[in-house]
């Protein structure tokens, strides 16, 4: 996250919600969700919840140096589109 309450934190992206520009980071922007009882939680009560981030606020972070990059695209040599890192340019898989 390089933007937001969770600024600093990393996590792995569990899902892209391409329609609002979204995605949702296991362990980060954690928000309290009052939940009513229901047949899987009788309980009910409040749960924390994984909420979406706006992609604009993520980035990718390095392969190799472990920092924030960007993210660029280029043609090998066989004619494969690939990810690679900015900072680094080593090819992200």
């Amino acid at each position: 996250m390089i933007a937001g309450a969770s600024k600093g934190k990393e996590g792995r992206v569990s899902r892209v919600v391409a329609k609002t520009e979204r995605v949702i980071i296991e362990g980060v922007n954690m928000v309290s969700k009052h939940q009513k009882p229901s047949a899987t939680n009788p309980q009910g009560g409040i749960v924390e919840v994984e909420a979406g981030i706006h992609i604009s606020n993520v980035m990718l972070v390095d392969p190799k140096g472990g920092e924030t990059t960007r993210v660029g695209r280029k043609v090998e040599e066989n004619g494969d589109i690939v990810r690679y890192a900015k900072k680094s340019k080593e090819v992200i898989k």
